[in-house]
């Protein structure tokens, strides 16, 4: 299969090793052009869960170079999902599948404004906690789970095609026919440890054995469970804190992507996770003041990021 791996990031870096290893022939396309020597150069180094491999890709800042793909795997951070959909639109076929993966709510969203959704999937990538050990060089810590469905719901087979790829691959995948359920279960995990997390400089397990730090994040827990309830979310489970628990004590010693973009001096995805939670409590009349403070505490930092050179 062709595949675009647009945002090679840490977890994109992963997704184009592995899928490349496979015998797929990828392009992965970045705007770090550093990155992207480095992979042509020599070759894109991934280790950590999956061993240690140095694979050959297709590397490029410029998603016209791959030409017309069967499947583009947006990989950006959240704000990058727009800029993206509308550079791959001009070099689709009408067949070609796009699979956007992120952190947070309303990546459909994002690429609706730039194409139809027909042939779009959303995907939720679980106990990855990767990161770049520089420009060519990719570390990941776990490789959990990926899940895939369809935009619309409903049909399985072309996500039940797409899972066998990355089965293939080494990934552990599913297909699911309510994929907006497991998105809204990752945010509430999401929300629970990313801001908070990057407020106080900590890993998960140090998070939580904080009775005060742990908490307030727990509001931000109940805030969003909240939130996805008043919205039909069918969670599988009842009990959210016994939820996000049990998802820190799996990874207790993982640092939230929010975190290390903050190690790097870079801005997060805030605006897409805690953030959101102010976007939709406004509409749905439900306060939501743990995940709004959250959110006031990272865009304060950030905006000391920005102004530093």
């Amino acid at each position: 299969m062709k595949i675009a791996v647009v945002g090679t990031g840490a977890m994109g870096s992963i997704y184009a090793a592995l899928l490349a290893d496979a015998g797929n022939e990828v392009w992965a396309v970045d705007t770090w052009a550093a990155h992207v020597e480095a992979m042509n150069t020599a070759g894109l180094r991934v280790e950590g869960a999956s061993g240690g491999r140095t694979v050959r890709v297709n590397a490029t800042t410029d998603v016209a170079d791959a030409g017309a793909c069967d499947l583009y795997i947006l990989a950006t951070k959240a704000d990058g999902v727009g800029p993206a959909a509308r550079a791959i639109t001009s070099h689709m076929r009408p067949d070609s599948l796009v699979l956007t993966i992120q952190n947070g709510l309303g990546a459909g969203e994002r690429i609706a404004e730039h194409m139809p959704t027909d042939n779009v999937l959303l995907g939720v990538a679980e106990g990855f906690g990767a990161s770049m050990r520089g420009p060519g060089h990719a570390h990941h810590n776990g490789m959990k789970l990926i899940r895939i469905g369809e935009m619309t719901g409903g049909r399985m087979d072309r996500a039940q095609t797409i899972a066998q790829v990355w089965r293939d691959a080494g990934f552990d995948v599913a297909a699911f026919d309510d994929i907006e359920k497991l998105i809204w279960e990752k945010y509430v995990v999401n929300c629970t440890f990313s801001a908070p997390c990057a407020a106080f400089d900590c890993t998960l397990g140090e998070l939580m054995a904080a009775p005060d730090r742990w908490a307030v994040a727990l509001g931000c827990t109940a805030e969003i469970y909240a939130l996805g309830k008043a919205l039909g979310v069918a969670f599988s489970y009842d009990d959210p804190v016994e939820y996000v628990t049990a998802f820190g004590k799996r990874m207790p010693d993982a640092r939230p992507s929010m975190l290390l973009d903050h190690h790097a001096g870079r801005v997060s995805e805030i605006d897409a996770l805690n953030g959101m939670a102010a976007v939709l409590g406004t509409h749905l009349n439900i306060a939501t003041p743990y995940n709004e403070t959250f959110t006031a505490i990272i865009r304060a930092k950030e905006a000391h990021f920005l102004t530093v050179t």
